[in-house]
């Protein structure tokens, strides 16, 4: 039998973080050596806690971990990005809220996946970097669903393979994609999908970063993406997310 591994060093993204007993924390965290991982903070509530700092969530740090009876203990701490400017700005903030909800539901428990850390971690630099993360997020979004196999069909449609012609569409979550204008009414959870928006999505589907951000995309046309991305992410978690909430109520304070 395998020796038990009795301690660990990982790099990670602290996702969130609860109270345990009267001065611990228990973190969850999205490592890059091992996925979605659990482990306790002690003494971290107290006024004095060298480790507290490094272990707020949003935070990417380097951390040794020993093997505890139930669960694995933080021994040592140090953040290696703070991404400061994501609690600066309440906008921000909700949209890195939104990412890191995504990783806590797409990642596995203790299971290693390098590439959705790398983008978890490069998307976090973006939000906090550029004044408009719009595109940021989509493009996080849309990776995320290439990286766990839900890549939608947005150039022809699902149902008949018909070429996506220059006018309106649907999109369906259930089938996975575009469905053309004929194809569309016959699927009732199928949503009405701009052209335009359907352009832009394509877009940020078949480009890197760098062609992603060349995007000019108006105001509505934003929207009505931001909507059908989320409505096509909730069908595959099977479950609704929080943060949207949050960043509409974000939003609507803005422009009162």
């Amino acid at each position: 039998m395998p020796t038990e591994v009795r301690s660990l060093r990982v790099e990670g993204v602290v996702l969130r973080h609860s109270d345990w007993g009267e001065t611990d924390r228990l973190l969850l965290l999205y490592t890059r050596e091992r996925g979605k991982l659990r482990a306790l903070a002690k003494g971290v509530r107290k006024l004095r806690s060298r480790k507290a700092g490094h272990l707020e969530p949003f935070t990417r740090v380097a951390l040794m971990l020993a093997r505890g009876r139930d669960m694995w203990i933080v021994t040592q701490a140090e953040t290696v990005e703070a991404y400061q400017p994501l609690r600066e700005n309440l906008l921000k903030l909700g949209q890195a809220a939104y990412v890191l909800e995504l990783v806590d539901r797409f990642g596995y428990e203790e299971g290693e996946d390098a590439g959705l850390y790398q983008l978890l971690t490069a998307t976090l630099r973006r939000i906090s970097e550029e004044e408009d993360a719009f595109l940021a997020v989509r493009y996080f979004e849309m990776r995320v669903l290439d990286l766990f196999g839900f890549r939608p069909q947005l150039f022809e449609c699902v149902r008949c393979a018909a070429e996506i012609k220059p006018q309106d569409q649907f999109f369906s979550a259930l089938q996975g994609g575009v469905l053309c204008p004929k194809c569309g009414p016959q699927d009732p959870t199928a949503r009405p999908a701009s052209i335009e928006a359907l352009r832009f999505l394509r877009h940020i589907q078949r480009s890197n970063y760098p062609e992603t951000k060349r995007a000019r995309i108006p105001a509505s046309i934003r929207n009505e993406m931001e909507i059908l991305l989320q409505y096509y992410l909730t069908y595959h978690l099977e479950r609704k997310l929080n943060s949207p909430e949050f960043l509409r109520t974000i939003r609507l304070s803005e422009k009162k």
